[in-house]
């Protein structure tokens, strides 16, 4: 039995109503709304229920007369309606994606309870991860996809790190911290219907919203298109673009511990300092100061690429299909170049997979979600000695997400882009 202000109020004046306001002073449940007359009425009562709240906190040992005292039948349960503001999708997108495609709404509540049948958890949400893919579930659902587009008028949704604040699974129990995996609403309080995309968070000596990165599908992403899909060895020449990114910065360090040659590109000279002087990187270049890819590749790459960790695609990928190695391995993570073009471009040098015997793939993380425990085990002795270091870029509150995840596709993010919604 859970005791709270409103469940004592309810049973004590049940004529009042509530008070919108947020704060969670027990005056709040007793004059709210009121009418001056009203509350010379009620301020007596308010007296005594303060006196009440004042004892029964107080003393414990009292505190089964005070239970006592309430009727049989009487439910104190966790049910309270909260305010729950989202992040919606107005409608579906075409080209460039903008603010006004999605609004904060602050007028949604939720009850903090479940049915007693459910096995569902609720979750307040701490971080919201800003990611790529996401762009594409903004469009209308025209085509297969591997995952669904976001329903206009409803919140986006996609990973994050929640606390669970209510739960109706065995698994699960009030307190515990989890990583959504591709459920978490945005909005403050998400119902999880599907548990098993729950991961229960075990170590919390790093930053929690490590799990919407590093620790997260961004790590898994690539650790998995890096070691399984590429299949790397020691000494291998490795190209990635979007290096400064979730991913990107990744896969370069991992590449430097294996023992590899590593560039990568990004898109200001901002990033590619982080490239090279905190990844740890050979080398880097700002693309968009190169009039030709194909000569800065072979500028970098004279011997050509042995392994490309591909998040751009478009003309970057057509360039590095020219200056491949026989043999060498092409992971297709992500085309974020592609994204917001109402007609994608064509990738024109393909016949060189032919010739020179190169295997490119596609994947998706979830294809590897098996290897996580894995990938921990590897990965946080890595964080622990300093031997990988993750750079991250949080916007506070849910009012920033929208241009937070706007930024991913005009490169004004430096790193992982993450959206703090509460703090633990």
């Amino acid at each position: 039995m859970i005791i709270t202000p409103i469940a004592i109020h309810r049973y004590l004046f049940p004529s009042f109503l509530p008070c919108p306001c947020p704060c969670p002073c027990p005056s709040r449940y007793i004059f709210g709304g009121a009418s001056r007359r009203a509350l010379r009425i009620r301020t007596p009562l308010f007296l005594v229920f303060s006196r009440f709240l004042a004892r029964l906190h107080s003393r414990s040992s009292g505190f089964g007369f005070w239970v006592r005292k309430i009727p049989p039948g009487f439910s104190m349960e966790m049910g309270s309606e909260v305010r729950n503001k989202q992040v919606i999708l107005k409608n579906y997108v075409t080209g460039m994606p903008k603010e006004s495609d999605m609004a904060v709404t602050t007028h949604n509540t939720i009850t903090l309870k479940l049915p007693e049948s459910s096995n569902s958890v609720i979750v307040k949400n701490l971080y919201l991860s800003c990611d790529p893919y996401m762009r594409g579930r903004m469009r209308k659902p025209d085509s297969p996809s591997f995952v669904g587009s976001f329903v206009p008028g409803s919140p986006l949704s996609g990973y994050g790190v929640g606390k669970v604040v209510v739960s109706g699974h065995p698994n699960f129990k009030e307190g515990d911290l989890v990583l959504a995996w591709g459920t978490t609403g945005w909005e403050e309080y998400s119902v999880i219907a599907a548990p098993e995309t729950l991961l229960k968070i075990q170590s919390t000596d790093v930053p929690l919203s490590y799990y919407t990165g590093i620790l997260g599908m961004p790590g898994m992403t690539a650790y998995a298109g890096f070691y399984e899909v590429c299949t790397p060895q020691k000494g291998e020449r490795v190209f990635v673009s979007a290096a400064s990114g979730a991913v990107g910065q990744l896969v370069g360090q991992f590449a430097k511990l294996l023992g590899c040659y590593v560039v990568g590109s990004a898109g200001s000279k901002e990033k590619v300092d982080l490239l090279k002087n905190k990844f740890g990187f050979d080398e880097g270049f700002n693309y968009k100061e190169e009039p030709n890819f194909e000569a800065a590749l072979k500028r970098y790459f004279p011997e050509g690429i042995d392994i490309y960790f591909d998040n751009v695609g478009g003309k970057m990928l057509d360039a590095v299909l020219l200056n491949m190695r026989i043999h060498g391995r092409i992971a297709v993570c992500g085309m974020i170049s592609q994204y917001n073009l109402d007609q994608p471009e064509g990738v024109h040098n393909l016949v060189n997979i032919v010739g020179r015997r190169v295997r490119m793939q596609g994947f998706l993380a979830g294809d590897y979600l098996h290897l996580y425990p894995k990938y921990l085990q590897m990965v946080f002795p890595y964080i622990k000695e300093g031997k990988v270091v993750y750079v991250e870029d949080v916007s506070e509150g849910i009012e920033s997400a929208p241009a937070a995840l706007l930024g991913l596709f005009t490169g004004r993010n430096v790193g992982k882009k993450v959206v703090l919604m509460a703090r633990e």
